[in-house]
């Protein structure tokens, strides 16, 4: 299905976020990889990071970071529920621990660990794609961990086999995504479950997933679908998510 090219118009168009220079970088014709000819968003520098010391978003902070339907723009909607592929192949099994962890997490929704403070699940309904965005409790050394271990996962978990909950066994992989540069730790990864056991196409359901960490705030995201994931609205929301938490940090004082 070839897909509108609708982030990077909107997005520029509306003027919601994104400078000049990110409207560039949102652009299709630009590598992901790429950096921006000027930053979107600052690396958050030590002295930002040490003068914010333990503050905390306030709940209403939490939520105001959290991207929406309107910042990716047409044809992602609020969700429905969750997605069927979930409970069908989601929730699967393997033997490997480190690999099952991962499995567990992305099920549970709970990428890096633990509750989050506010979440947003929205639809693609062009494609059938899900995309959860959470901004996380975690403080910045918990953080850091969670995403030393994220980075382990493209050697560890490369190829695994594991058996869907029907008993279909899946043949899964774990590689490298590249995100944008912006906060100060990020990961990103594209987790595969295949069955080949099918009736013609064999039917595979990709993921992206990935999590950053910009000063005291991270967040994490996992946007999948049993077509062709929407990558582009995946560099957008890591974007938009660290453009935001920088937004919100400066429009009031947080909690200390």
């Amino acid at each position: 299905m070839t897909r509108r090219p609708v982030l990077a118009s909107v997005l520029c168009l509306t003027g919601l976020l994104l400078t000049t220079s990110a409207c560039a970088t949102l652009g299709l014709e630009h590598p992901p990889t790429a950096r921006p000819p000027l930053p979107t968003v600052q690396e958050s520098s030590g002295k930002s990071s040490s003068a914010a010391g333990a503050a905390v978003l306030t709940d209403s902070q939490a939520r105001s970071a959290l991207i929406t339907d309107t910042d990716l723009g047409a044809p992602w909607t609020p969700t429905r529920g969750a997605a069927t592929w979930r409970d069908g192949l989601l929730k699967a099994t393997t033997p490997t621990a480190e690999c099952q962890k991962l499995l567990d997490r992305l099920y549970a929704d709970e990428l890096l660990g633990g509750p989050a403070r506010a979440v947003v699940a929205l639809d693609d309904p062009d494609n059938g794609a899900q995309l959860r965005y959470q901004l996380t409790g975690l403080r910045p050394a918990q953080a850091d961990r969670a995403l030393d271990w994220l980075k382990t996962l493209p050697e560890n978990c490369a190829r695994f086999t594991a058996k869907a909950p029907d008993d279909t066994v899946l043949d899964v992989t774990v590689g490298e995504l590249p995100l944008p540069e912006v906060g100060d730790v990020r990961q990103g990864l594209r987790v595969t479950l295949t069955d080949w056991n099918t009736d013609g196409d064999p039917l595979a359901l990709a993921i992206d997933v990935a999590a950053v960490r910009a000063g005291q705030d991270t967040f994490a995201l996992t946007n999948g679908s049993l077509n062709d994931v929407p990558n582009e609205a995946t560099q957008a929301a890591v974007q938009l998510g660290v453009r935001r938490l920088t937004e919100v940090r400066k429009q009031g004082r947080v909690q200390v």
